[in-house]
């Protein structure tokens, strides 16, 4: 986008910057709208689900950490696979095993347990199965999307350019949970599909499959999109892949200035990760929190009664309207304060919100408080994204960033695990707890070694 496009002040002109892009940026996040829908509409409730189907919350914790272990490993080969098929074909491929991995999840409630060999294979563990495929179009972009926006935006206006493309993309983060809630609480009386996804016992694991089920359409969706309307002619991002020795000199070659706020940001994201599978459960488990409400129109009066879980995507829906409405204007403010500050704000929320959802009052009042006040953390996301691209040669932006977040995301690996064996065997204040104090000395780091980015000083 050029650089007087890129300065959004507002979510209604980043939307405009955002339909100014080049066709082929247009369809991919077209595609990247329709597959985040899905995921954010059921990666969300899976922990809930797993529970239901026998899964303990060191289990859960495992699911994170395998979640992590995806993100960390997945860019690098998905960047190989395109480079050798073409990025028409990585997109179509990559979109199909996505939609394959919802479908995955939408069986998983139809298995029994099943023994081979003397061991026992429970139905979560097709959970697992599931996430390897469902995130594999995840595996493409990340870099390359960086690049991208680094390519096309004056230096000054980086923070501008990622609110732009951001805020479209999150769109969906708001409306897929929101969607999963009205699923959730519809009584579901399909007789083609009864039989098919009514066979579990558990209320919220049936209507689960029917909002599992728009994942995979939402999917095939997504795949059809851009295999039919993306245009690869004229792609000239990612060269050919090195293999382990460009990994290695891509670390050695990292700009100086990312070192701090990668050790900050580090550590804010172990803490986020020791207890992010958990909030579902804290929601709809630990605080059993659902909304009861009348409300009067036109001397009507009307009740509205929605289950934990369903609430729980409405209070999701919540945090993401809260960032769709603070990520570009503090885009714009980080052009006059630079972007350290705004960048520590995210960090901060990020960082304390732990402990503000563990300690607060189980009342509907109290929830909503609570996960808008979480959405305050997107306000730093785009200069977040524009410290770390900032620094690199014009032409070195996706592998700078692919560096970065593959450090990142390895020594984030455990958290979820750590966390889940807290939850299960200490208590989940403490998991919690300490998940708040990692935050706060990822955030403390920053803060006093973190260094802000030439052009926004």
């Amino acid at each position: 986008m050029p650089a007087e496009q890129a300065e959004a002040a507002g979510p209604i002109d980043a939307f405009r910057s955002f339909f100014a892009l080049r066709r082929d940026v247009l369809v991919l996040s077209i595609a990247m709208f329709a597959f985040s829908l899905g995921f954010q509409m059921t990666s969300r409730y899976l922990p809930e689900y797993m529970t239901a189907l026998g899964a303990s919350g060191f289990v859960v914790g495992l699911y994170g950490t395998f979640g992590n272990v995806i993100s960390a490993v997945f860019p690098y080969p998905g960047g190989a696979i395109s480079d050798r098929i073409g990025s028409r074909y990585a997109l179509t491929l990559f979109g199909f095993l996505s939609t394959l991995g919802f479908a995955v999840w939408l069986v998983a409630g139809q298995f029994d347990a099943i023994t081979v060999a003397g061991v026992t294979i429970e139905p979560w563990v097709w959970i697992f199965v599931g996430l390897v495929l469902a995130q594999a179009w995840k595996s493409f972009g990340l870099g390359a999307s960086f690049a991208v926006v680094k390519q096309a935006t004056d230096p000054s206006r980086l923070a501008a350019g990622f609110a732009s493309t951001e805020t479209f993309r999150r769109v969906a983060f708001l409306v897929g949970p929101v969607l999963a809630a009205v699923l959730l609480e519809l009584q579901w009386n399909v007789s083609l599909l009864s039989p098919i996804l009514g066979r579990m016992g558990d209320s919220f694991a049936t209507n689960f499959q029917y909002v599992l089920l728009v994942g995979v359409v939402f999917g095939a969706l997504g795949t059809l999109i851009q295999h039919w309307l993306y245009d690869a002619s004229e792609d000239t991002i990612g060269g050919s892949f090195a293999g382990i020795e460009q990994i290695r000199a891509d670390l050695r070659e990292m700009p100086a200035e990312l070192r701090p706020l990668l050790v900050g940001d580090t550590l804010v994201r172990f803490a986020n990760g020791m207890v992010y599978v958990f909030f579902v459960l804290v929601v709809t488990q630990f605080l059993e929190v659902g909304f009861d409400a009348s409300f009067g129109f036109l001397g009507s009066t009307y009740a509205v009664t929605l289950s934990p879980a369903a609430f729980f995507g409405i209070l999701l829906g919540v945090e993401m309207l809260v960032a769709l409405l603070v990520m570009a204007p503090a885009a714009k403010a980080a052009e006059y304060v630079g972007l350290k500050p705004v960048v520590a704000l995210g960090f901060a929320v990020y960082a304390i919100f732990p402990v503000v959802l563990i300690y607060a009052p189980a009342t509907e009042t109290a929830m909503i408080a609570v996960f808008a006040f979480s959405g305050l953390r997107f306000a730093g996301l785009p200069s977040h994204k524009a410290l770390i691209v900032g620094p690199a040669e014009a032409d070195a932006g996706g592998r700078v960033t692919g560096t970065y977040y593959l450090l990142r995301n390895t020594i984030v690996i455990p958290s979820a695990a750590i966390g889940g064996y807290l939850w299960d065997y200490v208590s989940p204040e403490v998991a919690f707890t300490l998940a708040a104090a990692v935050g706060v000395v990822g955030t403390g780091y920053f803060l006093v070694f973190g260094e802000e980015f030439e052009a926004y000083r």
